[in-house]
Order: structure tokens, then C-alpha cells, then sequence
């Protein structure tokens, strides 16, 4: 027998909101976030394609594919339990890459794969799955606190499963800090196999 979860909303409020300028993944904050179907325009992770990776083992290196991971989504509760986690002060979001940071809905790194995040300002994003933390992430964080090398290889396993979500753009607008939105979490259940 197959349990199936109904169908369920949860709400929640925009936070914080960044963008990747340079060559770098890290980002710093704006005070809106204009979104198209590229993701952020002038984003180091913008485009309807990219270019496969280490992510993507079942392709050879550098095969053009879909931009599932134009945005990184991250949970203010969730980066205050990593940083506890980590014995560091604070976690913030920028050293990780996050663009849009979300308070109110629990266990949000959990929300299953086609969840559609719904701002109240239109724009909609659908989620394709966690965003698995690396180490490159965790040298991001080592930088900031020196004689901290530890951190690079602590990020990957203290995040897991707290590390945000990559997610594209399904409907574009602009995103600003405190607005509203609602996850709507499609039925599901564990396949059975």
C-alpha cells in the first residue's frame, strides 16, 4: 500500500534578497530582484542553458542542458542551525551564493521537487530539488574566520539537507525584501519502487 500526502499550502516572507555580480557565486544584496525566464539578468547562474557538471555525472563535462539552479533559496532558520552547527556566529547567506532568502515555512530545504513558490508581487518559481552543499561553499565561509580551514569540510556535512533549494523562474517580475508568498506542495509519496 502507497501512502499518499495531500495537496497543502504554506506561507511564508521574503527576507533577504541577492544577486551574484562578479565572477564569483557569492552575492551581495539588492533592494529589488528583477527575474525573467533566464533567472536574474547579469547573474553568474542566469540562462535558460547551462553547461553540465559534476552535479550531472550521467553527462560528459560541459553538456548543454536545461538551468534547473537559476536561484539558490535559502531559510533564515535553517542558516542560524547551520551556523550553531558549525560554532560560527552567523551564516550569512551572500557566502553561500543565496539570492532569496524565505522565513516561516519549516523544513524548507524538505520541499519536495515541483513546488511552486508563489510571491505575492506575480512572480513564480517552481523548485527543482535541494541544493546540495560543497565544499566550495565551505571554503566561502572558512574565508571569513581566520585559522577556520576546518569549515570547508564541515559545511558539506553539518548543511545537508538544511542548504536551501536551486529552483528557475516560471513566471518573471520583481522580488523585494518583506513580501509575502505561498508554497503550494503538490500530492506526493515515496515511490515504492
Amino acid at each position: 500500500m502507497v501512502e499518499f500526502i495531500k495537496h497543502r499550502k504554506q506561507q511564508g516572507q521574503v527576507t533577504g534578497i541577492f544577486r551574484a555580480t562578479g565572477g564569483s557565486f557569492v552575492t551581495e544584496a539588492v533592494d529589488t530582484l528583477t527575474l525573467t525566464y533566464e533567472g536574474i539578468p547579469g547573474d553568474r547562474h542566469a540562462g535558460l542553458l547551462r553547461d553540465s557538471g559534476a552535479r550531472e555525472p550521467w553527462y560528459p563535462r560541459g553538456t548543454e542542458m536545461r538551468n534547473e539552479r537559476q536561484l539558490s533559496l535559502l531559510a533564515d532558520d535553517e542558516l542560524a542551525a547551520v551556523a550553531v552547527d558549525m560554532n560560527i556566529p552567523h551564516l550569512k547567506p551572500e557566502w553561500i551564493g543565496g539570492n532569496i532568502v524565505i522565513s516561516g515555512i519549516p523544513h524548507f530545504s524538505l520541499l519536495p521537487p515541483r513546488t511552486l513558490l508563489i510571491f505575492d508581487g506575480g512572480v513564480t518559481i517552481r523548485i527543482d530539488g535541494d541544493n546540495g552543499p560543497c565544499r566550495l561553499s565551505g571554503r566561502s565561509i572558512a574565508a571569513q574566520f581566520d585559522g577556520r580551514e576546518d569549515l570547508e569540510m564541515a559545511f558539506p556535512k553539518v548543511a545537508r539537507h538544511r542548504r536551501g533549494l536551486v529552483g528557475w523562474v516560471e513566471r518573471e517580475g520583481i522580488i523585494k525584501p518583506g513580501e509575502s508568498l505561498t508554497a503550494i506542495i503538490w500530492e506526493q509519496c515515496i515511490y515504492p519502487g
